[in-house]
């Protein structure tokens, strides 16, 4: 079995391993950090594709670079939601996520600036790949229990199932690879 997939995307293209995340499937694994051509034009796809927002919503870390770049091109502004709890963070919310690339849960969380700053906002939420869709699923409840008003959802893949769901923007599909 061929160990790399050929990815083509926002006119880039790029070679994933794959990686193994159970015994019977692997993954393409898509990684942006470091890769500013790729980040730069997926994110101006993207910003086609969605819809009238203030403000975006990621999570930490993979998704930084293209909120950011999203945000630099767009509304200016976003919000990451940590996986800790830093000494700063005050009146802080949290939720629990499962992602198919994560061993164990996690959490998710908002300090109470954070979330005053996305209450009645309307907020796009950005990712870099949706698979199971758990680490969007937390980041819409986070957006919830801010009092936001989540208006899309969107990644630059579409892992397995996750690309037949139509509450979803995406640029490509991106398959899982069963053994």
């Amino acid at each position: 079995m061929n160990n790399i997939y050929t990815l083509n995307v926002a006119g880039c293209v790029r070679e994933l391993p794959l990686c193994e995340v159970s015994d019977h499937i692997d993954v393409a694994a898509f990684i942006m950090f470091g890769d500013v051509e790729l980040t730069e034009k997926v994110a101006q796809e993207l910003m086609k594709k969605c819809p009238e927002h203030d403000i975006l919503l990621s999570a930490e870390a993979k998704g930084i670079p293209l909120v950011y770049e999203m945000a630099r091109i767009g509304c200016r502004d976003y919000v990451v939601a940590r996986k800790g709890i830093k000494t700063y963070m005050k009146d802080y919310i949290g939720v629990e996520v499962k992602s198919i690339t994560t061993a164990q849960v996690q959490r998710l969380y908002l300090s109470g600036d954070r979330v005053e700053k996305l209450r009645g906002k309307r907020v796009l939420i950005i990712d870099d790949v949706i698979s199971t869709g758990e680490s969007l699923k937390a980041l819409e409840e986070l957006a919830e229990k801010a009092g936001a008003n989540v208006v899309g959802k969107a990644a630059v893949l579409a892992e397995g199932e996750a690309a037949d769901r139509d509450d979803i923007i995406f640029l490509e599909k991106l398959p899982l690879f069963y053994k």
